[in-house]
C-alpha cells in the first residue's frame, strides 16, 4: 500500500524580538519592587503612629483619672 509523502518538518519560527522588550521589563520590575518597598515603609510608619497614638491617649487617660482622683479627695477629704 502507497504511504503519503513525508512532509519536511520546519521548526517552529521565533518569534519577532522587540530591542526594547528588555528595557521594559527591566524597568516594570524596578517600578514593582519601588511600590513594594514604599507599601512596607508606608505600613512601618502607620505603625509607628498607631503606637504613638495609642501611648498618647493611655498617658491623657492617666492623667484625667490622677487629677479627677485628686479633686474626689480633696472634696470629700479622703
Amino acid at each position: 500500500m502507497a504511504q503519503p509523502a513525508r512532509r519536511p518538518e520546519r521548526a517552529p519560527a521565533a518569534p519577532p524580538v522587540d530591542p526594547t522588550a528588555v528595557q521594559r521589563a527591566y524597568r516594570v520590575e524596578r517600578a514593582k519592587r519601588r511600590a513594594r518597598e514604599q507599601r512596607a515603609q508606608e505600613r512601618r510608619l502607620a505603625a509607628f503612629r498607631f503606637l504613638l497614638v495609642v501611648v498618647v491617649l493611655l498617658a491623657l487617660s492617666v492623667f484625667l483619672t490622677l487629677t479627677v482622683w485628686q479633686q474626689i479627695q480633696r472634696l470629700f477629704g479622703l
